[in-house]
């Protein structure tokens, strides 16, 4: 019964932790095209609640119950190829989500060189992780 709360609660904590991997780099396409002050001061107050408030707290917990769950039988989940690949996938969004947090700090010092365009296509980075990590926990394909 504990594993599945443990499960119950990891997937609540990663749709929460999603939500701001999807949600902050729609706010810098929106950034990268705001011209006014008060647009810039409000996009960088909301940027930085969404990073630290949310994202945040929720890639802990995402990562301590996902490491709770692993403790429960680590034997046979580290004999998993499909494992082994979707910690893969979790580790490239941690190191997304620390981009995400330089992207944020150039924003707050008004220092941000890149386009809307650009975090059009960087917003993309973690549907493409979902899709991988879905397919690997659900078929398990190796």
């Amino acid at each position: 019964m504990l594993y599945l709360w443990l499960k119950s609660f990891h997937i609540i904590a990663m749709v929460c932790w999603f939500a701001g991997l999807f949600y902050l780099p729609r706010l810098f396409v929106y950034h990268a095209m705001s011209a006014d002050q008060a647009s810039h001061e409000r996009f960088c107050i909301m940027e930085r609640k969404l990073y630290r408030g949310i994202m945040w707290p929720s890639l802990i917990a995402t990562v301590a119950l996902g490491l709770w769950l692993l403790t429960l039988n680590p034997s046979y989940y580290f004999s998993q190829g499909w494992m082994h690949a979707k910690l893969s996938l979790v580790a490239l969004l941690v190191i997304y989500q620390f981009m995400c947090g330089a992207q944020l700090k150039a924003f707050l010092r008004g220092e941000n060189q890149r386009s809307h365009v650009f975090y059009r296509w960087f917003n993309e980075a973690p549907v493409l992780a979902l899709v991988g990590i879905v397919i690997l926990v659900v078929v398990r394909p190796f």
